[in-house]
């Protein structure tokens, strides 16, 4: 499949889940649950506006980030807001948030929770993390959650944050790695790339785009398994088990093969 043809699937898939406020990346368990689990804090959950947790994240690069009041922060794949109004209450009035989503209904939603929350230092762009609408040297620090699994160009995706990073800046990342490789059948499946599975890519491979890109320092803060629950209740999960009549034994020793991750990275003064 070509990489237009796989954006396009994510971008319609996730502009779905901006409408019915459910999560693709998640189990059935309610967001909060969810949330808690990969990290974040009750006080962190009641922070920010209404809807703008899907319950899509791996993680918490934000409680991760070490944000400093007046820093400019840049959120790949910002979703319906959540990591970027967290790190707006870090960074404070100062500071400034900007999040970066190629789906118009993440946008529109997120803009929406920016305005309920009244937040005036979190602006949204439309855009691809391939291609980020970001001038050179601008940002101090880069968060992502969950999403450049997503996306078929990791290797430039990098290069961009590394672009646009200020000397010394920092990158702070959640994602889904695999440990070993998936089986092709796993692999060509749409609905496991839209449930963060088939899109991702060996750890060692996903350190190396890294360090290509120009990182130093790049090191894995945190690794842990994906909750089995979690994953054979998700709905992506449920469809690849179906499509491919897996039974749930099977896909229980296939899960072994994820694991989320918090990446850290530096551009060097």
């Amino acid at each position: 499949m070509k990489n237009r043809d796989i954006k396009k699937i994510v971008r319609d898939n996730y502009g779905k889940v901006a409408k019915q406020n459910s999560s693709c990346c998640g189990g059935c368990s309610p967001t909060q649950d969810i949330s808690q689990k990969i990290g974040y804090t009750k006080e962190e959950l009641t922070a920010v506006p209404k809807g703008a947790n899907l319950g899509l994240g791996c993680g918490n690069p934000v409680a991760l980030a070490s944000l400093k009041e007046g820093e400019t922060v840049l959120d790949l794949g910002s979703g319906a807001g959540f990591d970027c109004f967290l790190a707006a209450n870090k960074v404070g009035k100062k500071g400034k948030v900007i999040g970066v989503d190629m789906t118009p209904e993440m946008i529109e939603k997120a803009k929406h929770n920016a305005q309920m929350g009244n937040y005036q230092n979190v602006e949204f762009k439309l855009g691809d993390i391939e291609h980020l609408p970001i001038d050179d040297n601008f940002i101090d620090i880069i968060i992502s959650n969950c999403v450049i699994n997503l996306s078929p160009d990791k290797k430039n995706v990098f290069s961009e944050t590394f672009r646009v990073l200020k000397p010394g800046g920092r990158l702070m990342i959640s994602d889904i790695v695999l440990l070993k490789r998936l089986p092709d059948s796993i692999r060509s499946s749409i609905e496991a790339y839209v449930g963060c599975i088939a899109g991702a890519v060996e750890k060692k491979d996903y350190l190396a785009f890294i360090k290509e890109a120009g990182f130093h320092d790049v090191k894995i803060i945190a690794q842990n398994t994906i909750p089995i629950n979690s994953m054979v209740n998700n709905p992506a999960v449920k469809a690849i088990m179906k499509n491919l009549k897996m039974p749930q034994e099977q896909f229980q020793k296939l899960a072994t093969s994820i694991a989320s991750v918090r990446v850290f990275g530096i551009k060097p003064d």
